[in-house]
């Protein structure tokens, strides 16, 4: 089917912009199992979450929708999202973290469903057999949240700030089908990922990582100022930081490479306790030198899945030290 850009209007009258959409009205990038693929059913939303009401605004496009350039619009709506279409009612965490776009979240999930579906016929593995480990799980806990929702998997969350362990421990307390379901553990070696946190005799069926995009807090916040004046068309030279997160979330020695150039290296020394290490690649341009690092870790099977959501295209690098995966 051709794409088009099409706008709906709902029962409160407002008008909300549908890009990337076929013409079915169905959102093209997203995964074909995502809950969101449809538009969003505002008024529900609202009714949730009735302080979105208060930040709505026209868009660039001078269609009404959310106002997706202010960090407290963005987060009623995710919590909205997550509560309404995933029956996770209580999500809440510190204002400076990371708001994360559910859509975008899930699409991993997925595609990581797909990967694992692949060896055993085409079925989706479900249920507590399979145990995946969450790398940087962040205040939010996004993940594995999203994982036990949708495939009742168990994980092991990781992250290097206790405040965010603290955080995602305490959304865990308030959501009863997250109980039992999620491990977490903190990460107190620095500039380590897999070191200390896989322990001798266990095994996972994947691993999964949004690495921090950036090298500095200087380029963190020149991404934040694109990603505001690409939602609003006005240029703002110094933006919100908390809209994309705090130090720990956007910023990393080295940046996305080196950090991934990291994990491939460590991964080579839990070959046998992971089926399939993955991590978000955020740039086309750094899969050659992640592809060196690959075969210079020995993997035997390398896998890159394309992801996207919106404008945004992303993709999936996943390995694996076995060949029958």
């Amino acid at each position: 089917m051709s794409s088009s850009k099409k706008t709906h209007t709902n029962r409160s009258g407002v008008k909300n912009p549908r890009q990337d959409f076929t013409a079915s009205g169905l959102k093209s990038k997203l995964h074909a199992r995502n809950r969101n693929r449809e538009p969003y059913d505002l008024d529900a939303l609202i009714e949730l979450k009735p302080g979105l009401k208060e930040h709505l605004k026209p868009n660039k496009y001078g269609t009404t929708s959310i106002d997706f350039a202010n960090p407290k619009a963005v987060k009623l709506l995710n919590q909205a999202l997550l509560g309404f279409y995933y029956g996770i009612p209580n999500w809440e965490f510190p204002e400076a973290n990371l708001v994360p776009p559910i859509p975008g979240r899930a699409d991993y999930l997925h595609y990581l469903a797909d990967l694992l579906a692949e060896s055993t016929n085409g079925k989706i593995p479900q249920g507590k057999e399979i145990k995946g480990l969450d790398i940087g799980t962040g205040a939010s806990l996004i993940y594995p949240i999203l994982g036990v929702v949708e495939y009742d998997w168990d994980f092991v969350a990781t992250d290097i700030d206790p405040r965010a362990i603290a955080s995602a421990a305490k959304i865990i307390e308030n959501n009863t089908i997250l109980n039992s379901k999620i491990e977490l553990r903190l990460q107190e070696t620095k500039g380590s990922i897999f070191k200390n946190v896989i322990k001798p005799g266990e095994a996972f069926d994947f691993s999964m990582c949004n690495p921090p995009f950036h090298a500095t807090r200087d380029a963190a916040t020149q991404g934040t100022r694109r990603k505001v004046n690409n939602l609003t068309g006005n240029q703002q030279s110094t933006p919100d930081l908390n809209f994309s997160g705090n130090q720990n979330e956007l910023i990393t020695p080295g940046g996305e490479p080196k950090f991934i150039k990291t994990m491939i290296r460590e991964s080579s020394a839990f070959a046998e306790q992971c089926r399939w290490f993955t991590t978000l690649v955020s740039r086309q341009d750094y899969l050659k030198d992640i592809y060196k690092h690959l075969k210079r870790a020995e993997a035997l099977t390398v896998k890159t899945i394309p992801m996207g959501t919106g404008n945004k295209i992303s993709r999936i690098v996943a390995w694996s030290f076995t060949e029958n995966t």
